[in-house]
């Protein structure tokens, strides 16, 4: 919320200036024509000069307040109110949405506008710029303009359906929604196992005992595979953000160009923890830059929350934020690596964890690159990068690093590939 000083002074208006000339004007018009009726024309601007004069001597107070409309906000269309509060008659208001969508209205007090912006982008959006300025005396006088208030959101990506999410071969705790490697209760059979120690009597398998046991009194048990939960590492590189088209590449135009690499991401990110969530799964959630945000390992709701929330705030970072260092990890968590790789430490990263005896997978969100738009030196420098990409690719191939990719519509297919690669290990 912006305010003006509390002892702002009031400044004449082009309207009190031209009441004083007018009543100049006419007073001396009725004196040179002995006319009475025409200085008493002049009379009501000059009462309207003494009561502004009077009220300049009093101080101003105005202030803006802009707000989104949670409830009137669709997905892709926040809405927001916009209010000014003087002590004065009336409030000049300013309204200035994106690059060239300007509004000015004049409203009492108690009066609000309210603005609808349409986003290109998901992530942290600028909805609108607004100042104020008091207006006394029927306009009379106007007040210094406040300081502009920027009301800024964070808008959540689209949410997109991807189905069971691909699994490393450990799993950890002794409850959860995927067969586990490990002795325990809820899952498919395991084997047939001596009675032990800790073995429930209601496991017991009678048939089984009577066609195994040798000595009086031994049993067998039927043992089963527990049910684990998967803990699952969503990594989301902001080093960069780069869009569609090729051409608007380090511009900064967000209007031209198109879907950039950090909606993908962003909507990746948003599609892989649900998908963890909803089958009862951990999440972390982790930006790979020195300030970046890190939602520590959970479940349930008020995860589901927190991380929707990071993502939707995640922006690009300078290059100097970027991260050196391997994220903490948890044991035996699956690492979704969610970046262009084009550059930066994500390369490196993915390839630690490998090594250190994650399961990886490598989601390349760099949308379909068009290259209408470059000269041929500059086409020919995009399809050098793009071959080095594919030199990275490799190396993840060979490193054991699954690569997807989330732009088209083939992501769904290659995880479900991945999901029956770790059925038969």
């Amino acid at each position: 919320m912006s305010r003006l000083p509390r002892h702002a002074a009031w400044h004449p208006s082009a309207a009190l200036g031209i009441a004083a000339i007018g009543t100049v004007v006419l007073v001396a018009v009725g004196a040179v024509l002995a006319r009475p009726d025409i200085v008493i024309l002049g009379l009501p601007f000059a009462l309207w000069l003494v009561l502004a004069l009077r009220q300049r001597q009093r101080s101003s107070d105005a202030r803006v307040e802009a707000l989104v409309d949670e409830e009137a906000t669709r997905e892709g269309e926040p809405h927001s109110r916009v209010r000014g509060h003087t002590d004065a008659e009336l409030v000049d208001l300013w309204v200035l949405q994106g690059r060239r969508h300007v509004s000015e209205v004049v409203l009492t007090p108690d009066q609000e506008v309210r603005a609808r912006s349409t986003l290109l982008h998901s992530g942290p959006a600028r909805l609108l710029d607004a100042r104020v300025r008091a207006l006394g005396a029927d306009g009379a006088l106007v007040s210094d303009t406040t300081a502009a208030h920027t009301l800024e959101w964070n808008a959540a990506p689209r949410r997109r359906q991807i189905g069971e999410l691909a699994l490393g071969s450990r799993l950890g705790g002794l409850h959860g929604a995927h067969a586990g490697r490990r002795p325990g209760s809820g899952g498919d059979f395991r084997d047939i196992h001596p009675f032990a120690p800790g073995d429930e009597l209601r496991r017991v398998d009678w048939r089984a005992t009577a066609r195994l046991a040798r000595r009086p009194g031994e049993l067998y048990v039927r043992r089963t595979q527990a049910m684990s939960e998967a803990t699952i590492l969503v990594v989301l590189d902001i080093a960069d953000d780069l869009g569609q088209v090729v051409a608007t590449w380090g511009s900064g135009d967000e209007e031209q160009s198109g879907p950039t690499s950090l909606d993908l991401g962003r909507e990746a990110a948003r599609a892989i923890f649900e998908s963890a969530l909803d089958r009862g799964d951990r999440v972390q959630y982790q930006e790979l830059a020195a300030a970046g945000r890190l939602v520590r390992t959970g479940s349930g709701a008020r995860q589901r929350a927190r991380v929707l929330t990071a993502i939707s705030a995640a922006r690009q970072r300078p290059a100097g934020e970027r991260y050196r260092r391997s994220p903490l990890t948890p044991p035996g968590a699956t690492v979704y690596v969610l970046s262009t790789f084009f550059d930066g430490s994500a390369p490196t990263l993915a390839a630690q964890w490998r090594a250190g005896g994650h399961r990886v997978f490598a989601v390349d969100i760099l949308p379909q690159p068009d290259l209408s738009r470059l000269s041929w030196a500059q086409q020919l420098a995009a399809r050098t990068l793009f071959l080095d990409r594919e030199n990275t690719f490799a190396d993840f191939a060979r490193a054991g690093i699954t690569v997807l990719t989330w732009a088209g519509d083939d992501f769904a297919t290659d995880l479900a590939a991945a999901r029956r690669d770790r059925a038969m290990t």
